[in-house]
């Protein structure tokens, strides 16, 4: 079914995951924290703790499914 007729519905899946910033890029979570944590050392932990940008050519997916983000 097409996303672009009827009504805009935001994809809650990709609410929960995303964040658009206020420049209108789109910060995601790093892969790789959930588990087999006692192998990794502290530093690589931190690293994976912080958020960071999407990719640009996923972007514009990402941002057709938050259609009330703002930007």
């Amino acid at each position: 079914m097409a996303r672009t007729a009827g009504k805009a519905k935001t994809r809650k899946g990709v609410a929960k995951r995303f964040k658009v910033t206020g420049t209108g890029r789109v910060l995601r979570r790093k892969q790789g924290k959930r588990h087999l944590n006692r192998r990794k050392n502290a530093k690589r932990l931190r690293r994976l703790g912080q958020s960071t940008l999407a990719a640009p050519c996923d972007e514009k997916n990402i941002k057709m499914d938050l259609p009330f983000c703002g930007k």
